[in-house]
Protein backbone atom coordinates (compact mmCIF):
# COMPACT_ATOMS: atom_id res chain seq x y z
CA UNK A 1 0.00 0.00 0.00
CA UNK A 2 1.52 3.32 -1.14
CA UNK A 3 0.72 6.81 0.07
CA UNK A 4 1.84 10.08 -1.46
CA UNK A 5 3.76 11.86 1.30
CA UNK A 6 4.58 15.56 1.21
CA UNK A 7 6.87 15.62 4.27
CA UNK A 8 7.66 13.81 7.51
CA UNK A 9 9.18 15.90 10.27
CA UNK A 10 9.69 16.12 14.03
CA UNK A 11 8.50 19.28 15.75
CA UNK A 12 6.51 20.74 18.62
CA UNK A 13 2.78 20.13 18.40
CA UNK A 14 1.44 23.63 17.74
CA UNK A 15 -2.30 23.02 17.96
CA UNK A 16 -4.87 20.67 19.52
CA UNK A 17 -5.07 19.62 23.17
CA UNK A 18 -1.54 18.25 22.78
CA UNK A 19 0.01 21.66 22.03
CA UNK A 20 3.56 21.94 23.33
CA UNK A 21 4.42 18.25 23.08
CA UNK A 22 7.07 16.82 20.73
CA UNK A 23 5.36 15.11 17.81
CA UNK A 24 6.18 13.43 14.51
CA UNK A 25 4.12 14.83 11.66
CA UNK A 26 3.27 12.90 8.50
CA UNK A 27 1.93 15.39 5.96
CA UNK A 28 0.11 13.62 3.14
CA UNK A 29 -0.39 15.08 -0.32
CA UNK A 30 -3.77 16.13 -1.71
CA UNK A 31 -6.83 18.03 -0.55
CA UNK A 32 -10.41 18.18 -1.78
CA UNK A 33 -10.99 21.73 -0.46
CA UNK A 34 -9.48 25.13 -1.23
CA UNK A 35 -9.94 27.24 1.89
CA UNK A 36 -9.32 30.96 1.51
CA UNK A 37 -6.76 31.03 4.33
CA UNK A 38 -4.91 27.79 3.51
CA UNK A 39 -1.26 27.86 4.63
CA UNK A 40 -0.26 24.48 3.19
CA UNK A 41 -0.98 24.88 -0.53
CA UNK A 42 2.36 23.20 -1.23
CA UNK A 43 0.75 19.95 -0.09
CA UNK A 44 -1.93 20.01 -2.80
CA UNK A 45 0.27 18.19 -5.32
CA UNK A 46 3.89 17.87 -4.11
CA UNK A 47 4.86 14.49 -2.70
CA UNK A 48 6.69 11.20 -2.97
CA UNK A 49 5.18 7.71 -3.03
CA UNK A 50 6.07 5.73 0.10
CA UNK A 51 4.93 2.38 1.44
CA UNK A 52 3.48 2.16 4.95
CA UNK A 53 6.57 0.25 6.21
CA UNK A 54 8.81 3.01 4.82
CA UNK A 55 6.75 5.64 6.63
CA UNK A 56 6.88 3.66 9.88
CA UNK A 57 10.64 3.27 9.59
CA UNK A 58 11.10 7.02 9.24
CA UNK A 59 8.77 7.72 12.18
CA UNK A 60 10.64 5.24 14.36
CA UNK A 61 13.88 7.18 13.83
CA UNK A 62 12.58 10.10 15.93
CA UNK A 63 11.83 7.98 19.03
CA UNK A 64 8.57 9.83 19.75
CA UNK A 65 5.29 8.20 20.77
CA UNK A 66 2.97 10.96 19.46
CA UNK A 67 2.27 10.97 15.70
CA UNK A 68 -0.02 13.26 13.75
CA UNK A 69 -1.24 12.55 10.23
CA UNK A 70 -2.08 15.77 8.46
CA UNK A 71 -2.26 17.29 4.99
CA UNK A 72 -3.70 18.42 2.79
CA UNK A 73 -6.56 16.13 3.68
CA UNK A 74 -5.47 12.66 4.80
CA UNK A 75 -8.81 11.01 4.04
CA UNK A 76 -8.50 11.54 0.28
CA UNK A 77 -5.94 8.71 0.25
CA UNK A 78 -7.24 5.18 0.79
CA UNK A 79 -4.01 4.08 2.45
CA UNK A 80 -4.49 6.46 5.39
CA UNK A 81 -6.66 3.96 7.26
CA UNK A 82 -3.93 1.31 6.88
CA UNK A 83 -1.28 3.72 8.17
CA UNK A 84 -3.43 4.58 11.19
CA UNK A 85 -4.04 0.89 11.99
CA UNK A 86 -0.34 0.05 11.78
CA UNK A 87 0.62 3.00 13.98
CA UNK A 88 -1.95 1.98 16.58
CA UNK A 89 -0.70 -1.61 16.46
CA UNK A 90 2.80 -0.25 17.11
CA UNK A 91 1.41 1.54 20.21
CA UNK A 92 1.77 5.10 18.98
CA UNK A 93 -0.67 7.77 20.10
CA UNK A 94 -2.20 8.79 16.78
CA UNK A 95 -3.81 12.09 15.82
CA UNK A 96 -5.30 12.94 12.44
CA UNK A 97 -6.26 16.40 11.23
CA UNK A 98 -9.20 16.35 8.84
CA UNK A 99 -11.22 19.08 7.18
CA UNK A 100 -14.61 17.64 8.13
CA UNK A 101 -15.89 17.11 4.60
CA UNK A 102 -15.33 13.33 4.53
CA UNK A 103 -16.46 10.43 6.73
CA UNK A 104 -14.10 10.44 9.75
CA UNK A 105 -14.99 6.81 10.49
CA UNK A 106 -12.78 5.78 7.59
CA UNK A 107 -10.09 5.53 10.28
CA UNK A 108 -10.09 3.64 13.58
CA UNK A 109 -11.83 5.50 16.42
CA UNK A 110 -8.81 4.95 18.65
CA UNK A 111 -7.18 7.61 16.51
CA UNK A 112 -8.00 11.09 17.82
CA UNK A 113 -9.64 12.83 14.86
CA UNK A 114 -9.08 16.60 14.98
CA UNK A 115 -12.01 17.63 12.83
CA UNK A 116 -12.55 21.05 11.33
CA UNK A 117 -16.01 22.48 10.98
CA UNK A 118 -15.47 25.03 8.23
CA UNK A 119 -16.77 28.54 8.87
CA UNK A 120 -18.16 30.83 6.13
CA UNK A 121 -14.99 32.87 5.49
CA UNK A 122 -13.20 29.66 4.46
CA UNK A 123 -15.38 29.58 1.35
CA UNK A 124 -15.95 25.86 1.95
CA UNK A 125 -18.50 25.68 4.77
CA UNK A 126 -21.16 24.24 2.44
CA UNK A 127 -19.02 21.08 2.22
CA UNK A 128 -19.11 20.26 5.95
CA UNK A 129 -20.30 16.67 6.42
CA UNK A 130 -22.60 17.25 9.37
CA UNK A 131 -23.14 13.49 9.74
CA UNK A 132 -19.67 13.53 11.26
CA UNK A 133 -21.22 15.04 14.40
CA UNK A 134 -22.77 11.60 15.00
CA UNK A 135 -19.40 9.89 14.44
CA UNK A 136 -17.48 11.87 17.05
CA UNK A 137 -16.20 10.16 20.19
CA UNK A 138 -14.85 11.55 23.45
CA UNK A 139 -11.39 10.86 22.00
CA UNK A 140 -11.88 13.36 19.16
CA UNK A 141 -11.42 17.13 18.90
CA UNK A 142 -13.35 19.74 16.92
CA UNK A 143 -11.74 22.87 15.51
CA UNK A 144 -13.25 26.11 14.24
CA UNK A 145 -10.94 28.43 12.30
CA UNK A 146 -12.45 31.90 12.69
CA UNK A 147 -11.73 34.88 10.47
CA UNK A 148 -14.39 37.41 11.50
CA UNK A 149 -17.41 37.92 13.74
CA UNK A 150 -19.77 36.13 11.34
CA UNK A 151 -17.51 33.09 11.59
CA UNK A 152 -17.61 33.36 15.37
CA UNK A 153 -21.41 33.41 15.40
CA UNK A 154 -21.47 30.40 13.06
CA UNK A 155 -18.97 28.55 15.27
CA UNK A 156 -21.00 29.32 18.38
CA UNK A 157 -24.12 27.91 16.76
CA UNK A 158 -22.36 24.78 15.51
CA UNK A 159 -20.62 24.22 18.86
CA UNK A 160 -24.06 24.08 20.49
CA UNK A 161 -24.81 21.02 18.32
CA UNK A 162 -21.78 19.04 19.46
CA UNK A 163 -22.43 15.94 21.59
CA UNK A 164 -22.41 16.58 25.32
CA UNK A 165 -19.69 13.98 25.95
CA UNK A 166 -17.19 16.12 24.05
CA UNK A 167 -15.41 18.08 26.78
CA UNK A 168 -15.07 21.86 26.26
CA UNK A 169 -11.28 21.56 26.27
CA UNK A 170 -11.62 19.53 23.04
CA UNK A 171 -13.57 22.27 21.26
CA UNK A 172 -10.97 24.55 19.69
CA UNK A 173 -11.50 28.13 18.52
CA UNK A 174 -8.58 29.40 16.42
CA UNK A 175 -8.11 32.83 14.78
CA UNK A 176 -7.13 33.06 11.11
CA UNK A 177 -3.60 34.46 11.08
CA UNK A 178 -3.52 37.99 9.67
CA UNK A 179 -7.32 38.36 9.70
CA UNK A 180 -8.32 38.19 13.34
CA UNK A 181 -6.24 38.79 16.45
CA UNK A 182 -6.27 36.14 19.20
CA UNK A 183 -7.01 38.96 21.64
CA UNK A 184 -10.26 39.84 19.89
CA UNK A 185 -11.30 36.19 19.62
CA UNK A 186 -10.52 35.74 23.32
CA UNK A 187 -12.82 38.66 24.17
CA UNK A 188 -15.65 37.18 22.07
CA UNK A 189 -15.23 33.81 23.82
CA UNK A 190 -15.32 35.42 27.26
CA UNK A 191 -18.19 37.78 26.52
CA UNK A 192 -20.18 34.96 24.93
CA UNK A 193 -19.48 32.53 27.81
CA UNK A 194 -18.31 30.04 25.19
CA UNK A 195 -17.26 26.64 26.53
CA UNK A 196 -14.25 26.14 24.28
CA UNK A 197 -10.46 26.39 24.24
CA UNK A 198 -8.77 29.37 22.58
CA UNK A 199 -6.11 27.87 20.35
CA UNK A 200 -3.01 29.78 19.29
CA UNK A 201 -0.76 28.27 16.62
CA UNK A 202 2.25 27.71 18.85
CA UNK A 203 4.55 26.64 16.02
CA UNK A 204 4.02 30.02 14.32
CA UNK A 205 4.97 31.79 17.54
CA UNK A 206 8.16 29.74 17.87
CA UNK A 207 9.11 29.76 14.17
CA UNK A 208 7.36 32.80 12.61
CA UNK A 209 9.56 32.77 9.49
CA UNK A 210 9.21 29.07 8.63
CA UNK A 211 6.39 27.64 6.53
CA UNK A 212 7.47 23.99 6.32
CA UNK A 213 8.79 21.38 8.71
CA UNK A 214 7.17 22.96 11.77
Amino acid sequence: MNLKVNEIFYSIQGESVHAGLPCVFVRLTGCNLRCSYCDTEYAFDEGTAMTVPQILEKIQYFDCSLVEITGGEPLVQQGTSVLVEDLLQARYRVLMETNGSLDIDRVNRRCSRIMDIKCPSSGEHAKNDLDNLKRLTANDQVKFVIGDHDDFLFARQMASLLPEFLCPDRVLFSAVSGRLSPERLARWILDGRIKARLQVQLHKVIWPDRDRGV
